[in-house]
């Protein structure tokens, strides 16, 4: 996978040229100073992947993935910057994660992993082509902090919902974040997605796998990807059964 880094900080570009060199599997192509820079690169090099700083000089890095965005082929798009207020414009500019300086190691192997998915475009077209019909639109991520870093959690990733206390614990494929949207709005908001399975949890209809009887009158539901299972609510069993199909 070919990379292109975009900074207009020289030892910031080198030190992810650095992080990147020491992971199997990625190449830096081409690097840039500015958004302008970038878009000429990227003509060049083809690169897969695009680490994008938002603050530089002259075209800023949201305007230049808006210009990436628009192209028949674009490239995956990671922000990397050191202001976390940018996290909404970056979602709507189609960033398939942020990342806010200084960047770990670790942080940018889990972006770069997430890259190598089908961007939303790439999946509309295949639907397109295939004649299935598009999906709703609505967002895509859910915005969620963890001590210094902002993640973007693509809602394709996440497992399920389940409340705890005053927050929602968000189990993904990364592992789980905690957010403060009450349940029942994020019910309302990806009704298409999930299924309320209990007063506290909602799962995502494509994970579920099987549903199991534990005990009298005790039912719970196992996922294809996550090693969680979850308790369904008697008042819920019969509303997950018809929609589930179980």
């Amino acid at each position: 996978m070919k990379v292109l880094i975009v900074d207009d900080e020289a030892l910031a570009r080198g030190r992810l040229r650095h992080l990147i060199e020491g992971m199997d599997g990625w190449d830096v192509v081409g690097e840039a100073g500015n958004g302008a820079e970038a878009l000429d690169v990227f003509s060049r090099s083809g690169a897969d992947v695009v680490l994008l700083d938002i603050r530089m000089p002259g075209m800023d890095g949201l305007s230049a993935a808006r210009k990436l965005a628009e192209l028949d082929q674009p490239p995956a798009v990671i922000f990397t910057t050191a202001y976390d207020r940018f996290a909404m414009e970056a979602f709507e500019a189609q960033g398939v994660d942020y990342l806010l300086k200084p960047i770990r190691a670790e942080r940018l192997h889990q972006a770069l992993e997430r890259a190598k998915r089908p961007s939303r475009a790439q999946l509309a077209d295949l639907r397109l082509k295939s004649g299935e019909p598009e999906e709703e639109q609505g967002r895509q991520h859910i915005r969620a902090r963890m001590g210094d870093q902002l993640h973007l959690i693509p809602i394709e990733d996440v497992f399920f919902f389940r409340a705890e206390h005053k927050y929602v614990v968000v189990r993904h494929r990364e592992g789980e974040v905690l957010v403060e949207e009450p349940l029942k709005q994020l019910e309302e908001e990806f009704a298409r997605r999930f299924q309320r399975i209990h007063r506290n949890a909602l799962v995502a209809i494509d994970q579920v796998s099987r549903l199991e009887k534990v005990g009298r009158g005790r039912f719970r539901l196992y996922l294809r990807d996550c090693d969680e299972s979850l308790e369904v609510s008697r008042r819920m069993l019969p509303a997950v059964r018809e929609r589930l199909g179980l």
